[in-house]
This record gives structure tokens, C-alpha cells and sequence, in this order.
């Protein structure tokens, strides 16, 4: 075998972090570790991770695998970062629509909490307790708001309204009422309801930086363990999954691999170095 046939640089793989490539407990898995450096060091392959978290939060996760190239999925794929140039390479912040949306229901919902993830700062609309947990947990600088009309509106990432179970419901309910399809809408938790442009997922940022690395698509793999990760694994040309995932994502995978606290990902890189 040459050098050359041993080459993965036209592979680029995506991971999830939590019951990923850390375990349970969120600790980096050894064997993780060890696999992602063969495949970068010996194999030139292109390895990245892709998160909900902001640039800040993902920041520590990104710099113990101790990896040179600095580009991560951010903000559930509306955004990819550059660790080492510490700028958004690519983005896709909301729309003008999906800004009108959260003028109208703080109207409707005087006593509402939110927040707007953008590119260097958390701007918080009435803070909540919760609401300043969910800032605080972005690890972004924040600034505080009482008036809608003072929020700068450049550059919004991602919104998540905040309030009761109930409140909550009848929040989700009326902002759908007012959508028009140019939005992606969620739950992340029973007191917070996320958005997101409606095409802005870790799929199609992942497929994005492999467009910038010059990655063909049925040479990009992701792995995930739970269904915020569904739209990257539908997307991409080798799913998989890690053992403890829902039996809905392992439909969707072409590889299941181990349980998360042994070394899902590593079991993702072996089988990409043994079929290549």
C-alpha cells in the first residue's frame, strides 16, 4: 500500500459532543482521542464538531482534542466558527420575518423572556431566572434589554423564549400561528422554545464546510446520539449512530456503533479506515 492510498483528506466527519464523542459524564473519551489523531495525523482525514453551543461554550471542548484546524459547527448550524482566526467563517442568521415574529409575541406575552444568540454576545430581553441560566450557560458576554426596539438586530443566530411549562405552550401555539414556513421551531427543554431559519440545521452547515474543504458529499460521515442530531445524519453521505441512541435515529444510520462511554466515534473512524 502507498502513502497515497492510505490518504482520507477527501473524508470529513462531523460529531456531536454530549453522549458522543465525551461520555456520560462529558468526559473525552481516551479512545476517542486516540482515533480522531490517527485518522487526522496518519490519514489527513478532516475531523470537526458540530453543537448547538456557542462559539464561547464550544471553545474548551474544541481545544482539548488538540487539532489544528479551527473551523466547528455552532448554534445547531447557523454558524461555522474559526478557532484559529476566532471569526465566523460562514453564517446564517435569521431573517427579517423570523425578527417580526418575536416583536409580535413579546407584544402578546408582556411578562415573556428571550434571548438572542448572536455572533459575540447573548442579547437578554427581561431576565428571568431561567432565562439568565440558559445566557449563562452560552458563556457569552450579555447584555440586557427592556425595550425590544433598543436590541441591536444584526446578526441573530438563534431565539429561545423562556417562561413556564404553560406559558410556554401558549407561546409555541401563537408563534406558529404567525409562521410561514421561513423558520425552524423547537422545544430544547419544557421552558424554552428555540428558533432557527427554517433550512438552518448541523446538516447543512456540515455539508457546507465540506463544500469549503472541497469534500464530496458521499465522503462526509456524522455522528450523533439523539434527534437534535437527525437532520445532520439524514444529511450526510455515512450516518451513524452511538448504541444508546433511539431506536428512530438508528433507522436512519448506516453504521451503529458502541455505547458512547467506550469509543462511538472511534468505532466510526475504524470503519471508515477499513472500508476506505
Amino acid at each position: 500500500m502507498t502513502s497515497t492510498d492510505k490518504k482520507l483528506s477527501n473524508w470529513l466527519i462531523a460529531s456531536d459532543i454530549d453522549g458522543t464523542i465525551n461520555d456520560k459524564a462529558r468526559r473525552l473519551v481516551k479512545r476517542n482521542y486516540d482515533a480522531i489523531h490517527r485518522f487526522i495525523d496518519e490519514y489527513d482525514g478532516n475531523f470537526t464538531l458540530a453543537s448547538g453551543r456557542s462559539p464561547d461554550s464550544m471553545r474548551k471542548h474544541y481545544k482539548r482534542l488538540d487539532i489544528a484546524d479551527g473551523k466547528a459547527i455552532v448554534i445547531n448550524g447557523a454558524g461555522i466558527y474559526d478557532f484559529a482566526k476566532e471569526e465566523m467563517v460562514w453564517s446564517d442568521p435569521l431573517n427579517e420575518h423570523c425578527i417580526d415574529i418575536v416583536r409580535k409575541t413579546v407584544q402578546k406575552f408582556p411578562f415573556l423572556a428571550f434571548q438572542v444568540i448572536s455572533d459575540k454576545v447573548v442579547y437578554l430581553f427581561r431576565p428571568t431566572p431561567s432565562a439568565r441560566i440558559l445566557a449563562i450557560n452560552a458563556q457569552y458576554p450579555i447584555k440586557y434589554f427592556y425595550s425590544f426596539e433598543k436590541i441591536p438586530k444584526e446578526n441573530w443566530y438563534k431565539v429561545i423564549f423562556t417562561g413556564l411549562p404553560p406559558e410556554m405552550k401558549m407561546v409555541s401555539r401563537f408563534v406558529e400561528s404567525l409562521s410561514n414556513t421561513t423558520e425552524n421551531l423547537m422545544f430544547s427543554s419544557d421552558w424554552s422554545y428555540e428558533m432557527v431559519n427554517e433550512d438552518t440545521n448541523k446538516g447543512k452547515a456540515v455539508l457546507k464546510l465540506a463544500e469549503m474543504l472541497g469534500v464530496d458529499k458521499e465522503h462526509t460521515a456524522a455522528i450523533g446520539d439523539y434527534y437534535n442530531d437527525y437532520e445532520m445524519l439524514k444529511q450526510v453521505g455515512l450516518p451513524a449512530c452511538c448504541g444508546q441512541a433511539p431506536a428512530g435515529m438508528k433507522k436512519i444510520a448506516k453504521l451503529v456503533t458502541c455505547h458512547c462511554n467506550n469509543g462511538a466515534v472511534a468505532d466510526l473512524i475504524e470503519y471508515i479506515i477499513q472500508n476506505r
